[in-house]
């Protein structure tokens, strides 16, 4: 059964080891410790032993001094005293494969998922939505699953719940009340998370959860990836932390299937300051995270939280915590000496030692530490000496961190956004098409053909021609009242006056030959 070294008794040598069993890693635990006692380097030594294990491990590198576990560590006189200390006699140094992630996508591979992914419940424990306002959540995800719309990003959200609002009478008939003002409230909520970071994190392509299981190598030197995911700006998007942590562990409780007991974990997950992430978060959330940690174990995943103190985890995680390492406390203040005594009282006691003073006395790189024996049961705690990290102590160079990036397996994957068609764009389209509609003028209705005769079309335009011109010429037309409505001509009388005119003309005409051809003879 293959064990995670931790440290071991001072003087003892390897019959003084502190070991993890692998079977019972994903009982969880926890590593707290006031800020320079020595937590990062301890996160470090376990992520180590779970990769040389075999184990994937996932943690956020919260200052960024944890990358420097993707390079070979250097010899030191301390280190060479502390590995003699132990009797650890097959130390080198040693690089850990390593992935590294951002959720901005500035120093690592990108990391998003789906609105969908996310799913109805979790996306109202998110929004911390009211009991109304999660049945219209509900609601929404029903109608897009219905109308083969997908929920990819933020926007799609947003243009989803103004669909149903547009339409709210329609989905009152099959839904039931559908709330005007609890639709704007979610929409509200949604815009505050997507300034938080939120539109970052929803997007395509979506991680594909198998790249944080991965393992390389083979046989006995297989190694599970360390997955660091750069947390030196997500710790000002709290919020959106928060959202990737529990989508992620509730994706792999999703997805992965029942184990039972198993000689090692599937994957352990490092929640580096822990306290951050418990005093930012809303409850419902939190709420929501303790039920996740509680069930997740039996899916083969340890859970580890990385804090100052035992009291910033919640009382109903910190009981599902079966192994325990305890970096030194200060005990300044009365609520300090509070704290210690409530961590001395967390672990099952020894009678060499007085737990509540060791911990204030405890240098860098000791710690009390408590872990499950083969049935389950918490050891006594002892003063342990972490033994030292195969990895470098210190971050990565900038230029490393690049070259690490270009050499991975998923260079590329992650790195440009696909923004294609889904529920946004249709719903606009639709939206359009809707109002366009709307303003459109009516067609005029097209022509009749023209079927009359030839002859009947000529006299029916010298008809029309005499009009006019009588209308012009006319005296009785010039001097005719224009008050009291207008004057009607009969058809006989019309007919009359261009006849006449004809005539004239045809006289006029016959009269002034006359007259030049007697000219012309004289």
């Amino acid at each position: 059964m293959p064990d995670v070294l931790i440290g071991g008794l001072a003087g003892q040598g390897p019959k003084g080891h502190i070991t993890l069993a692998g079977a019972l890693a994903n009982r969880h635990g926890l590593v707290a410790g006031a800020t320079g006692t020595g937590k990062t380097v301890t996160l470090q030594v376990l992520a180590e032993e779970f990769s040389r294990m075999g184990v994937p491990v996932f943690t956020a590198d919260v200052k960024g001094d944890l990358s420097g576990i993707a390079a070979a560590g250097a010899p030191h006189p301390r280190v060479d005293e502390r590995l003699a200390s132990l009797g650890i006699n097959d130390w080198q140094p040693q690089a850990a494969p390593v992935r590294l992630w951002d959720l901005f996508g500035k120093s690592g591979h990108a990391v998003r998922a789906s609105v969908a992914s996310m799913g109805p419940e979790l996306m109202s424990t998110l929004l911390e939505l009211n009991d109304t306002q999660s049945g219209l959540m509900h609601l929404a995800f029903d109608h897009a699953e219905r109308e083969g719309l997908e929920l990819i990003d933020l926007k799609d959200l947003i243009s989803l719940l103004k669909h149903i609002e547009r339409e709210r009478e329609g989905f009152e008939e099959r839904y039931g009340s559908v709330s005007p003002q609890s639709l704007g409230a979610m929409l509200r909520r949604v815009h505050v998370l997507a300034t938080q970071g939120g539109e970052r994190f929803f997007a395509e392509p979506a991680l594909d959860i198998n790249d944080m299981l991965a393992t390389t190598g083979e046989g006995d030197q297989t190694r599970g990836f360390i997955n660091l995911l750069d947390g030196r700006e997500l710790m000002q998007s709290p919020r959106l932390y928060t959202t990737f942590l529990l989508w992620f562990l509730s994706t792999l409780f999703r997805t992965l299937p029942e184990r039972g007991d198993a000689d090692r974990p599937v994957l352990v997950f490092f929640f580096d300051e822990a306290h951050l992430l418990f005093d930012a978060a809303p409850k419902a959330l939190l709420e929501r995270l303790e039920q996740t940690v509680r069930l997740i174990r039996s899916k083969g995943v340890g859970v580890y939280f990385v804090t100052q103190s035992p009291a910033d985890i919640p009382d109903d995680v910190l009981g599902q915590l079966g192994n325990r390492i305890q970096h030194a406390l200060r005990a300044f203040t009365p609520r300090d000496q509070k704290a210690v005594k409530t961590a001395a009282e967390t672990f099952r006691p020894n009678p060499a030692l007085d737990t509540a003073q060791v911990i204030t006395e405890l240098g860098v790189g000791e710690a009390l530490v408590s872990v499950l024996d083969s049935k389950g049961t918490p050891t006594q705690v002892e003063r342990t000496l972490i033994a030292p990290p195969r990895g470098r102590i210190g971050p990565l160079s900038d230029s490393e961190r690049t070259a690490l990036l270009a050499s991975s397996s998923l260079a590329g994957r992650y790195d440009e956004v696909i923004d294609r068609e889904s529920a946004h764009e249709r719903l606009e389209a639709q939206l359009t098409s809707s109002a366009t509609a709307q303003v459109r003028p009516k067609e005029t209705p097209a022509a009749t053909p023209d079927t009359t005769p030839p002859d009947t079309e000529r006299d029916g335009r010298a008809q029309a021609a005499a009009s006019r011109d009588s209308e012009q010429t006319s005296p009785v037309a010039e001097s005719a009242p224009r008050t009291g409505g207008r004057q009607r001509q009969g058809v006989m009388e019309t007919l009359l006056k261009s006849v006449m005119r004809a005539v004239g003309s045809q006289l006029g005409r016959t009269l002034i030959r006359s007259l030049l051809r007697s000219f012309t003879r004289r």
